[in-house]
């Protein structure tokens, strides 16, 4: 499902902290493989557990994207050891 299409069937996801994503995700996972939901139901939680699992992604690159800005930028700024 495209990013664009789970915002819009949930747009509700997009304004959850990464904890709360997580915890509702693996609430999911659990229902999902107790197998006792209708298909319906389960097709519904599956798809919305995807668009958590995206929700979740895009938290984590952009908290390493920053963690890898704040060290290179520090890593350039110091002169290079010898023998390196």
């Amino acid at each position: 499902m495209a990013e664009t299409d789970s915002q819009t069937t949930f747009p509700d996801i997009a304004q959850l902290r990464y904890e709360d994503a997580r915890e509702e995700l693996i609430g999911i996972v659990a229902k999902l493989e107790a197998g006792q939901a209708p298909l319906e139901d389960s097709m519904h939680l599956w798809r919305r557990g995807e668009a958590l699992a995206a929700h979740c992604q895009r938290w984590l690159d952009g908290a390493q994207a920053e963690i890898e800005r704040a060290t290179g930028a520090r890593d350039t700024a110091r002169p290079d050891e010898p023998g390196e």
